[in-house]
Formats: structure tokens, sequence, C-alpha cells
């Protein structure tokens, strides 16, 4: 049979005993970034290699499927921003080169307008692209004692990371595991239609997928997430520090300034020196062995890392701010004898490792992953590179805590990490949040995490606003019928995704504290509604169940900052925490939450 070459290897394994392995083409890769045009842009080859196709007889094949990487042109890469335009890199450092892999990174040129010399480390691409991932060495066959529906599930994804989806990108895509396909004639004809040949994602953009990404905005939403209800987040509240404040006026409005629809993202005015700034402060490392390259600080810069995370990174230069954020915390939150086991190295070896197990949350993952950040162009096509990418991550970190397992939180995490990283760095993240950042706490049986965060902060709250903590006695408002989706999801589908990545900027940073900051800050902005003589159980749930659209993301952000450096503050965070741990270790945290 002929058989197109898809982007992960393929291993056909021969009745007979003999092993041939298909040749694979490189994909080329189209840099979204390049220029603020609806046209078509020209791909880059990533070699000068024509299309191989060979020819393969024998009784019986059996697959062995590669896992892929996500070479999917990230949305993220969509931007208004044309490289020319770009301050010049600094000149006095040159990138190592890369250890010899079978999956190298692959690096968009600068254009021609770039003043850039060979030797200069070229901009972070916002999503890596990647030409294949280490071959698996597990035929895709049931398990042991596997659920026979669970194995259809994963049967067919791993298939279709072979094959791809025609028209990923912009078509809808069939439906083949949620609900079965059809007996009739036309069912499975439309089913088998929607297959790839094994090239999607690495040809020239398709007319129909150009003007879908002509449309997306620069983060790569090209529909307006529904919300029902929008609540413009006010600054001015935000302008005075947290304090301990008196009740507001009785006579107060009992709801904030809804809003009809989300906003555009604010404009970053400064992003462009920003960029100029990150440039200078970081400089390339050797690239780590699975061919990422890697960043430090500057030693004369690591003064401002702080100060510029909370300002916003820029988005150019996200994906390597991130790794570095998360490789440092991790180093510094995560015992010496366990940081070998949290390298990416080692975690990208573990994603391959498990990637073709069998797990039992298959079928729930399945059922989630359609229906996670469906307004964004990399999940719009079912089973399209993206909603692969998002389950082989969702599975594969599934398996890595008996506890956790799967809870229907990580995916909104999964998918915005998978905006910037490959899966293999997403998997690797996955693992840093849930060890060093807390997260196990918040996913395992009983969110035990959650709980201690909502203790910290109804005590900031009892403190501080002492008249709101009150009002919530009084109306019997739990703080987890509000606060839970905020922890659980860091915030994600509760602020607009702008402002969600520059709270993960301060989190990455500053860890699990941010979040709590950020839902005080919340109640600090609607205070006055809260304790409002006409506000009741219905018009607080309803306000604080709201999307919230910040006036002003600098202010808020700001205000955040200032916050968390309260030494005073900080510390008493610490302890309530040790407080939360023996309330639950005395049996008396059933009676210490609202």
């Amino acid at each position: 049979m002929y058989t197109d070459d898809p982007l992960p290897k393929i291993k056909l394994s021969y009745g007979n005993g003999d092993n041939s392995e298909l040749a694979y083409l490189d994909p080329p890769i189209i840099d979204l970034t390049a220029s603020s045009s609806s046209t078509i842009p020209e791909p880059i080859k990533a070699n000068g290699t024509k299309d191989h196709r060979r020819r393969s007889t024998g009784q019986s094949t059996a697959l062995s499927l590669a896992s892929e990487s996500s070479y999917y042109s990230s949305p993220s890469r969509i931007s208004r921003i044309s490289k020319s335009e770009l301050p010049p890199l600094p000149t006095s450092e040159t990138l190592p080169a890369a250890p010899s892999r079978t999956s190298e990174l692959l690096v968009v040129p600068p254009s021609s307008a770039s003043s850039h010399t060979p030797s200069t480390p070229p901009l972070p691409l916002k999503h890596p692209a990647y030409t294949a991932s280490p071959s698996s060495k597990t035929s895709l066959v049931p398990s042991e004692n596997e659920d026979l529906d669970s194995f259809h599930v994963r049967k067919t994804y791993a298939e279709l990371a072979v094959t791809g989806i025609k028209g990923d990108g912009y078509a809808e895509g069939v439906e083949r595991t949620r609900a079965r396909i059809g007996d009739s004639r036309a069912s499975q004809l439309n089913a088998e239609a929607s297959v790839g040949d094994g090239t999607e994602k690495s040809q020239e953009l398709d007319p129909r997928e150009a003007a879908v990404l002509a449309v997306v905005d620069r983060y790569g939403f090209f529909s307006t997430p529904s919300h029902d209800r929008l609540m413009l987040l006010p600054s001015v509240p935000l302008l005075r520090s947290l304090a301990v404040v008196p009740a507001g006026p009785k006579n107060a409005p009992t709801t904030g300034a809804a809003l009809k629809s989300l906003p555009p993202p604010q404009p970053l005015v400064k992003e462009f020196s920003r960029i100029a700034k990150w440039e200078r402060m970081l400089r390339p490392q050797k690239p780590d062995p699975a061919g990422i390259l890697l960043w430090s600080i500057k030693p004369t810069k690591e003064g401002k890392l702080s100060e510029r995370t909370y300002k916003g990174i820029p988005d150019r230069w996200r994906n390597a701010a991130w790794e570095l954020l998360l490789s440092r915390f991790t180093s510094s939150h995560t015992e010496f004898s366990n940081q070998a086991s949290l390298t990416l190295t080692r975690l990208t070896e573990d994603y391959h490792d498990v990637l073709e197990k069998p797990s039992s949350y298959d079928i729930q993952i399945d059922l989630d992953v359609p229906r996670t950040i469906s307004g964004h162009v990399m999940f719009k096509t079912r089973y399209g590179a993206g909603q692969r990418s998002l389950f082989h991550v969702l599975h594969c970190f599934s398996l890595r805590c008996d506890k956790c397992g799967y809870v229907q939180g990580m995916g909104p995490i999964a998918a915005t990490l998978l905006c910037y990283f490959t899966p293999e760095q997403v998997y690797a993240s996955l693992v840093r949040l849930h060890d060093a950042y807390g997260m196990h706490a918040i996913f395992a049986p009983g969110f035990p995490g959650l709980l201690e965060a909502i203790y910290v902060q109804e005590r900031i709250l009892e403190q501080m606003l002492p008249s709101v903590y009150q009002a919530f006695k009084t109306h019997m408002i739990s703080t987890t019928s509000y606060a839970t989706k905020w922890y659980i999801t860091l915030f994600a589908n509760s602020v607009p995704f702008q402002t969600q990545l520059r709270l993960w900027d301060a989190f990455l940073l500053d860890g699990e504290d941010v979040f709590i900051v950020v839902a005080v800050a919340i109640v600090w902005v609607f205070r006055d509604q809260i304790t409002s003589a006409a506000a009741n159980f219905e018009t607080i749930l309803s306000l604080l169940s709201s999307s919230f659209v910040p006036e002003d993301e600098n202010t808020l952000l700001f205000w955040i900052e200032k916050t968390l450096n309260d030494k005073r503050i900080r510390s008493s965070m610490a302890q309530w925490r040790q407080d939360w741990k023996a309330l639950v270790a005395s049996g008396k945290d059933g009676d210490a939450l609202l």
C-alpha cells in the first residue's frame, strides 16, 4: 500500500518479522508573526527534501505509533507585530550548538529587514515547532483488563495522530468517540472522508484555514467565549492599598457595571520597549537534550525580574519566560534529592513512557477535550492537532499521581499551556505545578489545598474587611460557592485571556499566594455592593460568580504586587496556612470555614 509520510514516525512491523521504517518529511513552518496582512504567508521549508512515498508489501501490519508533538502552528504566534519592527538583539553572545537529536527545534529565520547577524540568538518562538517525537515502543493493542470503551478512545486518538484530520484548523470534524459513527453508509463515508493522509499541518495553508486565521485575535480566539455574566472590575477601589476599612454606604447598589460583550484585548502600548528589555535581560543557554532552547537571567538584571514580570511579560517572550520561571521556582521549592526527576529532559522521557499506557480517565478526558476553550482556533477541529495534544497531555498526567488522577480543572490549565509549549513541555509544566506549586493539594480528593486557600482568604477578609466577612456570615454565603472555580482552574475562564496570562506571569514567579490575593482583590473591589442594605444571598452570589473584566490590567497587577510585597500580610498568610494544617490534624477544620 502507499502511505503518505505523517509527521510522527510510523513503524510497520510485518508478519514475516522484517522491519521497515518510513522516511518522513520535515514540515514547513508558517511564520504568522511576520506580517500583519491577511494574505497567506509563504511557508519556510525545514529542509530541501521532496515528499517521499514508500511502497510496502506484506501480509499483516501492526502500527506502533509515535507520539505527536504539537507541530500545529500555535495561534499564540498570530501577531500584529512584524519581526522587522522589533529592536535588534544584542550581538555580544552567541547561541551554543544544540546536541544532535532526531527531533530538532526549528527556528524561523529572521526577516530580510532584520539586522541580526548569523551568530545572534533568535527570538524564541511563542510555540516552537518540532519535526517529530521519539518513536514509541508499544504496539497499539488493548492492555490486560482495559475497558474496551476506554481503549476505543485511546486507539482513536493514536490512529488520528498518524493520519491527521482533513480541514484541521477550519473544519468541525466528525465525532468518533463520544458518539460512535453511525451504521449508515452516509455516516461511514463522511467519517472516512474526514481522515487525513498524514500531511496535515505539513503543507501550505489552505485558503479556508487562512480565512479563519485572518479573523482571530492575537491570542488565537476566533469567537468570544460566552459568559452568562460579564462584570467590569473598576480600577478606582484598587487605587487604595489593602487595609482595614468600615462598611460602605447602606444605599449602595447591589451589583456592578455589567457588560454586554467581552471587549477586545487591551492595547499593550509599551510592548515594543518591554520586548527590548526582556531581550537584554535574558541570555540563551545550551539547549536541553530534548532540543528545547533554555534561557537564564543575566546576573546584573536579577533585580529587575519581579518588576518586569508584574508589568507583563511580552507575549513574544512568554514561552521562554514561563519555562524560566517554572524551572527557578521548582528548584527553590523542591528537595534537592527530587530535583533531578523534575528536569525537562527527565519529564519528557516520562511523557513518552506513559503515552500508550491505559488510563481509567480516558473516557472522561475525551468528553472534556472538545469543550475546553472551544472558541480558540487551536482547538476548533474535533480530533485536530490541538485536541489530540490536549488529550495526550491529560492522559499522561492522569497517570502521574494515583491520588489526583484527573479532574476537570486540569483541562483549561493544559490548554492554556499548549498555546505556548509543546505537549512534552506542557506535561512537564503540569508536573512542576503539581509538585512545586501546591497543585497536588488542589487536585487531590477532598481538595485540601483549595480549602486551605479559602481559609487564608477568609482570614484576610475577617481582618481587613470585617463588615464584608460579617455580610457573608449573615447571608450564609460560603466561600466555596463562588471561589472554587477560581482556584481549581487558576482563574481560566473567570477573566479575559490576556488578563489570565498576566495573572499566570505573577503566579509562576511568586506561587500560590498570588491567586489568594486575586480573590481578595475582587471582593475588595465590590465591598460596597456586598455590604449594601439591599444585598442578599442571590445578589452577592450572582455578583461574585461573574466573569470579571478589569478596567485597567496594570492597576490590578500593581495592587496584587503591592499586597504581596507587604511583609506583614505575607507573614500572616504563612501562619494561617500552618493554623489550617493544625485544624485539619485535630479534626476541627469542619467548622473553620464560612
